[in-house]
C-alpha cells in the first residue's frame, strides 16, 4: 500500500510530508520511502497558530477559518507529493496541535482524569481536497482509554528501529522532546513485543526558536546549526533553577506541550536573564542546555540504565551545538541520527503517521499503553472517505 504521512509539530515551522510504500502486518513491516518535503506555513497561519497556542482569544468564526486553512495547507502538501511520487491509497494526517492538556493536569483542574488534545486541519477536508481516504485525530482513542494521547511515535519506532541484539533509545527533538527506549527484539516480529518505555522529556526547540525570533526581531525563526548559541556560555545556575520545574520530576507516562514550555515559560526565563544582563548568545546557550539536561536528567531518573546508543530525529538533530552538548553529557553513548539506522531523521515523524494510518486500515492497535498510560491497546485515528 502506498501511503502519505503528514504532520506539523510544536515548532510550527511548516508541514512535513512523506510518501512511502508499506507492506507487511503489525510490527513486521517493510517501508520504502519514495520521497518527502517540508513546506513552510504562510506567515499569517504560523502567527495565528502561535498566538492560539499561547492562549490568545479567538472568535469561533476565526477558529473555524484557521482549521480550514490548515487543512488546505496539509491537502496541498499531499497533492504535491502525489504529483511527484504517484497516486496513493491512504493519507495519515496528525494535523497541527494547538492545545494539549496532560492527564495529570486534567486531574487537578476537572472532575475527569481524561487528557485533552486538539489538532487543527480536519481530515474530512483533506480527504475532499485530495480525493483520498484520510485518517486523522490519532490521539483521541488513546485518551478515551485513559492515556496521555502522546507520544504516539514509539510504536512506530518499535517496528522500524528496534535492533535484534541491543537496546537503543530514540530521542526526538522537535518543539517538544520525547524518548522511546527500545529493548532488543530478535526476529520473528510476530512474537510478543518487548515493553517499550517512553515519555515527553520537556522542551526541545520550542524555547530556543521563540527566543531566536525575539532576539532577531523576526528575521530568524531558529538557531541554524546552533551557531548563535555556540557563541555564548550557558548560565548553569539559571539552567539548574529552570530544571526545578515540577514537570521534570513527574513520573512517566507523561506528556507536555507549549502550554508548559512555550511563550509564558520563555517570558519567565527572559525576566531572569535580563536581570543578570545576559547577552542573547548566553541566553540561547542556556536554553539549549536546558533542553540537553532535561533529556539527560530524564534518562538518569526514569530509565533502568543509561543508554549505550541514542538515535536522534527532529529538527534538533540538525543543531550541531545541541547535539555536541548532548554527546558531552552522555559520554558513554553512541549518539547518532536515525538516518544511520535507515529511517531519515527529517521525515521520521511524517513517516510515523503514514504507518499509523496503515495500522488503522489494518485494524491493528497503534498505541503502546506502557508509553501513554492507556488501559489497553486501541485502534488510533478516524477514517474519512472522500466525497464522490
Amino acid at each position: 500500500m502506498r501511503v502519505i504521512g503528514l504532520i506539523s509539530g510544536t515548532s510550527v515551522d511548516g508541514i512535513d510530508g512523506v510518501s512511502a510504500t508499506i507492506t507487511g502486518s503489525g510490527y513486521d513491516l517493510k517501508v520504502e520511502v519514495l520521497g518527502g518535503q517540508m513546506r513552510p506555513y504562510p506567515d499569517s497561519i504560523r502567527q495565528q497558530v502561535l498566538a492560539l497556542a499561547a492562549g490568545q482569544p479567538i472568535t469561533l468564526a476565526a477558529f473555524a477559518a484557521l482549521d480550514d486553512a490548515i487543512a488546505d495547507e496539509f491537502a496541498h502538501t499531499a497533492n504535491i507529493l502525489i504529483n511527484q511520487y504517484g497516486s496513493v491509497d491512504l493519507i495519515g494526517s496528525h494535523g497541527q496541535t494547538v492545545f494539549h492538556r496532560s492527564r495529570q493536569v486534567a486531574a487537578q483542574s476537572a472532575s475527569t482524569q481524561l487528557a485533552y488534545s486538539l489538532q487543527l486541519g480536519r481530515g474530512d477536508r483533506i480527504a475532499a481536497r485530495t480525493q483520498c481516504p484520510t485518517v486523522s485525530n490519532f490521539r483521541q482513542a488513546d485518551m478515551a482509554a485513559g492515556g496521555e494521547g502522546a507520544p504516539l511515535v514509539p510504536p512506530v519506532d518499535l517496528a522500524l528501529l528496534t535492533h535484534p541484539a541491543r537496546d537503543r533509545c530514540v530521542q526526538n527533538i522537535g518543539g517538544i522532546g520525547n524518548v522511546a527506549l527500545l529493548p532488543a527484539w530478535p526476529p520473528p516480529r510476530h512474537n510478543p513485543p518487548p515493553k517499550v518505555l517512553g515519555w515527553d522529556t520537556g522542551p526541545g526547540n520550542s524555547l530556543i526558536d521563540l527566543a531566536v525570533t525575539r532576539f532577531s526581531q523576526g528575521q530568524q525563526t531558529y538557531d541554524r546549526n546552533g551557531a548563535w548559541a555556540a557563541q555564548g556560555k550557558p548560565h548553569m545556575a539559571l539552567v539548574n533553577q529552570w530544571l526545578q520545574h515540577p514537570y521534570f520530576s513527574q513520573l512517566p507516562p507523561k506528556s507536555t506541550g507549549r502550554e508548559l514550555f512555550g511563550q509564558n515559560f520563555l517570558e519567565q526565563c527572559l525576566a531572569t536573564t535580563a536581570a543578570l544582563e545576559l547577552p542573547p548568545a548566553d541566553v540561547l546557550a542556556s536554553l539549549t542546555e536546558l533542553t540537553v539536561l532535561s533529556i539527560v536528567q530524564s534518562y538518569r531518573d526514569f530509565l533502568p540504565r543509561l543508554p549505550k546508543e541514542v538515535l536522534l530525529c527532529g529538527g534538533g538533530s540538525y543543531n550541531a551545538y545541541l547535539v555536541n552538548r548532548l554527546r558531552a553529557q552522555l559520554p558513554e553513548a553512541d549518539v547518532q541520527s536515525t538516518t544511520v539506522a535507515g529511517v531519515p531523521a527529517d521525515l521520521k515523524e511524517a513517516l510515523s503517521f503514514a504507518v499509523l494510518a496503515y495500522w488503522r486500515h489494518q485494524a491493528f492497535p497503534g498505541n503502546l499503553p506502557s508509553v501513554t498510560g492507556a488501559r489497553q491497546a486501541v485502534l488510533l485515528g478516524e477514517m474519512h472517505q472522500p466525497c464522490p
